[in-house]
């Protein structure tokens, strides 16, 4: 019997794959437990769905962990989601090796607690000559703000005369964001149904092609990731453009 999986056309992967885990608060509370509670079950479905793009030979995969606005989140679920962090990282450092995924970090990383900070810097070092997917977590993120920095880092680079205005393009806007050298992603996942961008990598996704499931994130699994790549490889993508067949 044939699988989700069986039906991946592979010469059409997606390079890149953007995820919004969303849902385990609502999780949890279906299950009359505290907000925390669907965090640690969320460990699960990240370690799945970073398996199996590394299993599909997807190179890309960001992950949408925290965001600038999730610091307003009650103080005891922002520490236990900070634990967390560190706790996952000290046991799945030797995962990542074995797997050779490649670890990089992007957003307000100095916000992070110092011992988040250790040990994410920890990983990333243990990981950077890994040649297999590249996991990127987006932590303490907004799309906001890496324009803004971008924008900064060009006005600083236009005063100090290395840069000419007249020049500024879109190649180097990109190449002043965080993720450049990064393909954009072609395909963005976003899990409990909320049909929103929650200010996640907004130059990057100009063009990216939207799957949204009403899974809840602690739920999703690998059979969710092959459903989201086959909706993205039955669309036409066009890029604003119309596609004549040829006769």
């Amino acid at each position: 019997m044939a699988t989700l999986r069986d039906k991946i056309d592979f010469g059409n992967l997606p390079q890149h794959i953007a995820v919004i885990m969303d849902g385990n608060g609502r999780w949890a509370k279906k299950k009359g437990a505290a907000r925390i509670f669907g965090h640690r079950n969320a460990v699960q479905s990240v370690k799945e769905i970073t398996e199996g793009c590394g299993e599909l030979g997807i190179k890309f995969l960001t992950l949408y962990a925290f965001s600038t606005e999730n610091w307003g989140r009650p103080k005891e679920e922002v520490d236990g989601l900070m634990e967390l962090l560190v706790n996952t990282l000290q046991k799945e450092i030797h995962s990542l090796l074995e797997k050779k995924v490649k670890l990089k970090i992007i957003g307000e990383m100095d916000s992070l607690p110092k011992i988040c900070q250790m040990n994410l810097i920890e990983a990333v070092e243990a990981t950077k000559n890994n040649t297999g997917l590249n996991l990127l977590l987006a932590l303490s993120y907004s799309g906001r703000m890496e324009i803004v920095k971008a924008a900064r880092k060009i006005a600083e680079q236009a005063k100090n005369g290395t840069l000419d205005p007249a020049n500024v393009n879109e190649k180097i806007f990109e190449d002043n964001l965080e993720t450049h050298g990064i393909p954009d992603p072609e395909l963005l996942i976003r899990t409990s149904g909320e049909m929103r961008i929650s200010n996640f990598l907004l130059w990057q996704i100009a063009y990216t092609e939207f799957y949204i499931t009403p899974k809840l994130w602690p739920d999703f699994r690998k059979e969710d990731l092959y459903e989201a790549i086959c909706s993205y490889q039955k669309r036409e993508r066009r890029f604003g453009k119309v596609l004549t067949p040829i006769a």
